[in-house]
């Protein structure tokens, strides 16, 4: 197992089952009478706002003032077909912003808020998103109201603000700018059981083996949960085993033991859970739920329609403080001054109530301020008593309330924040004027002069350094970027910095020399741009020696990042276990090598014309790792040609297996005289075996395809070099 990916044989989606699908349980899979809109995507996009809608520019011309007073009253505005806890749907909206939020991971920057996800199947009828329908339901009004100028992805995180603030609790800022998608991102794996967490699935973590059990890209403990289950793993209520999940789920959402204590006892100061009822005559989720219901879910047959005083969710029942809707000291006081006793909620859930709880410690039930009803405590929130490493957090922050004020406003903007990218991207007149190491800062680059980047590009082209090394180093840099959380990319340079210049993939020895090389020859140009520059030169002598005469964009004005601000251990896990673009594969993945170079292509947001042009181009510059010659399938090695495909589709070949390989490395022989011709890998193979593929590969292995290969090529290449700049 890989301590770091938590995976078998250092796959990032590793799996004990052996080799398996990325994608895992599809919504139609989940709920298989759902309506497949999905074929009309070949028509046109999903979005009714259009590809030229500017969401930057709708945002910058809301009434920013007049929509947070909005949200603020409806804070107070209860409706009875979904009377708000205590008067105020404060706490309501919080869980809302939060669950949208807290589906990122590190591993592949999938989840979060960035989106608006949280509208769609499979999130929208998570079990742990349990009645959020009606949070989103209540903001209808004020979203139509305000239409374009806001998302709903900006709309769910800003309502989670005002609703802290609305009740005394602590903001550090708010920056705008999530678009919406109007479909479910549907290339993002979930996970494989086909069971959710409260019907009897084991936890993600076995108790009886190492921490590190989750797959790889995963980070929630069981399937339809945010984070852990509130009763204990697989309903265990054991607080340690507890803390043990929370410290490595909320890891992998980016989150340290301090960030998660706070995030925890803050959240939980407000609001309450609700089990006062059947669970069993909870109706189905929203994906699944009758078309009257109009997109609403769990609708119950029990007393009073299941609302208010009824209500269910999680199954356990009441609040944690005495103050549910006022910011306050109070968990960590009742958390650490009382003893506690296992209970059953109403609706059959374990949690822990109060010992000889004083009167003036209960609560007010919900629908009544006159009743008093005794607290109540999760077995995760008895993790930050139990587990001494929580323990110690929870009393420096009992005894300090104003770091503890501090810590909860940063973890909970870094957790609404985490994916949006760098802060160039945030939009609107809250956003905190503090860098922060997460948001990864680049200082502000400038713009060479052409007579500056022709100087450079004149001595690298006289330096020595060769095609491959300078594709190589430009792809290194480059194909870090990812679209899902807009990490990673040329900006900054981070790939001369540790640990991206230590990485195996990247071939540090090489990688140092031309770096040392680069920066010799850069004069006044950022590193940044110097790496990317020098990826041009060597294309644009890779296309001049193949006959051809296209042109290769270059834009500078890219930053240098230093160490300081770098997070090495939030890199570290971007650091890739597969790169089909440079036919990297260390030892055998537990999922098959051509499902990881998909997954690539679609976090660097490339198309099947875009990924098929780059492969094809790559393995003829040399681009491979470690100069291996699978997929080289040229004798003119460092030209741009479109020889990978001529060759791949000659049917004067035979492919055969190696032996020994795993079906991973692969042999041609000639037909006709049976001697060897070529090597490759799946990652090679593939676009001549899959159908879309293949169909692809063939327009650039047909006769004039070279012309048009090579246009493609640079304009892939551009796009990639280009990925993650927001200035």
């Amino acid at each position: 197992m890989d301590a770091k990916t938590g995976s078998i044989d250092g796959c990032p989606m590793g799996h004990s089952g052996g080799v398996r699908s990325l994608l895992g349980r599809t919504n139609r899979d989940w709920w298989p009478e759902m309506l497949a809109t999905e074929i009309l995507n070949p028509n046109g996009p999903s979005n009714p706002l259009g590809e030229d809608f500017d969401y930057a520019e709708a945002f910058n011309a809301l009434d920013y003032k007049a929509l947070k007073a909005d949200l603020t009253a409806l804070m107070t505005d209860s409706q009875p077909w979904w009377p708000a806890d205590y008067g105020h749907y404060g706490p309501f909206f919080i869980r809302m912003a939060w669950h949208a939020a807290g589906t990122y991971r590190t591993a592949d920057g999938r989840g979060g808020a960035n989106s608006g996800q949280q509208r769609f199947a499979p999130l929208d009828s998570w079990p742990d998103n349990g009645n959020l329908d009606k949070a989103r339901r209540l903001l209808w009004p004020i979203k139509q109201k305000y239409g374009k100028n806001i998302s709903w992805a900006d709309l769910f995180i800003l309502t989670g603000n005002v609703a802290i603030e609305s009740m005394g609790g602590p903001v550090f800022g708010f920056g705008g700018g999530r678009p919406d998608v109007f479909e479910p991102e549907r290339d993002i794996y979930w996970g494989s059981e086909d069971k959710w967490v409260n019907e009897g699935v084991q936890t993600r973590i076995d108790p009886e083996k190492e921490l590190h059990e989750i797959e790889g890209p995963l980070a929630a403990i069981q399937m339809g949960l945010i984070y852990v289950n509130p009763e204990g793993p697989g309903g265990n209520p054991d607080p340690l085993q507890s803390a043990r999940d929370i410290k490595e789920t909320f890891h992998r959402m980016a989150m340290n033991h301090e960030e998660t204590v706070a995030l925890t006892a803050g959240g939980h100061t407000f609001g309450k859970a609700h089990g006062n009822g059947d669970a069993s005559l909870l109706g189905a989720a929203p994906a699944g739920g009758d078309l009257a219901a109009q997109g609403f879910g769990w609708v119950s047959s029990h007393e009073s329609g299941g609302i208010g005083q009824h209500a269910v969710t999680s199954g356990i029942e009441g609040s944690w403080v005495n103050t549910p809707t006022q910011w306050s000291e109070n968990y960590f006081r009742l958390l650490l001054d009382y003893d506690y006793e296992l209970v059953r909620s109403p609706a059959g859930a374990q949690q822990w109530q109060p010992v000889n709880q004083k009167p003036e410690d209960m609560a007010p039930a919900a629908w009544d301020p006159n009743i008093k009803v005794p607290t109540m405590m999760t077995t995760a929130d008895m993790a930050l008593k139990i587990d001494p490493e929580f323990r110690a957090i929870s009393e420096k922050f009992r005894n300090d309330h104003e770091a503890f004020k501090d810590a909860f406003a940063r973890a909970w903007f870094k957790l609404t924040h985490r994916d949006m990218g760098p802060k160039a991207r945030y939009l609107g007149p809250e956003v905190p004027a503090e860098d922060l190491i997460w948001q990864d800062p680049v200082p502000a680059g400038s713009r060479p002069s052409d007579v500056e980047i022709r100087a450079v590009k004149e001595k690298i082209a006289a330096s020595g350094l060769t095609v491959s090394q300078l594709i190589k180093t430009a792809w290194a840099s480059a194909s870090t970027y990812r679209k899902s959380d807009f990490r990673g990319g040329a900006n900054g340079a981070r790939v001369r910095l540790a640990p991206q210049k230590d990485w195996e993939v990247n071939e540090p020895e090489m990688l140092a020399k031309v770096l040392g090389t680069l920066d010799s020859l850069r004069g006044s140009l950022s590193m940044a741009d110097a790496i990317v520059l020098g990826g041009v030169v060597g294309l644009e002598k890779a296309i001049s020696d193949a006959g051809s005469s296209v042109e290769v964009p270059f834009t500078g004005g890219r930053g240098d990042a230093t160490a300081e601000q770098t997070d090495v251990e939030s890199f570290e896990v971007m650091e890739p276990q597969a790169d089909a673009f440079r036919n990297y594969l260390p030892k055998r993945l537990a999922v098959k090598t051509e499902e990881m170079m998909i997954d690539r292509a679609s976090l660097l947001g490339l198309s099947v014309p875009e990924m098929t042009v780059l492969i094809g181009g790559l393995r003829v510059l040399g681009a491979n790792h470690g100069e291996r010659g699978h997929g080289h399938f040229t004798k003119r090695s460092g030209q741009l040609t479109n020889d990978f495909f001529v060759n791949l589709l000659d049917m004067t070949n035979v492919w055969k297996a190696v032996d020994g390989s795993n079906d991973e490395e692969y042999v041609a022989t000639d037909r006709a005289g049976g001697h060897e011709t070529w090597r490759a890998t799946r990652a090679d193979l593939v676009f001549g075996s899959n159908s879309e593929l293949r169909a692809v590969a063939e327009v650039y292995a047909e006769k004039g395809g070279q012309e048009k290969f090579v246009k493609d090529f640079v304009k892939a290449w551009t796009k990639v070099m280009n990925a993650g700049r927001f200035d």
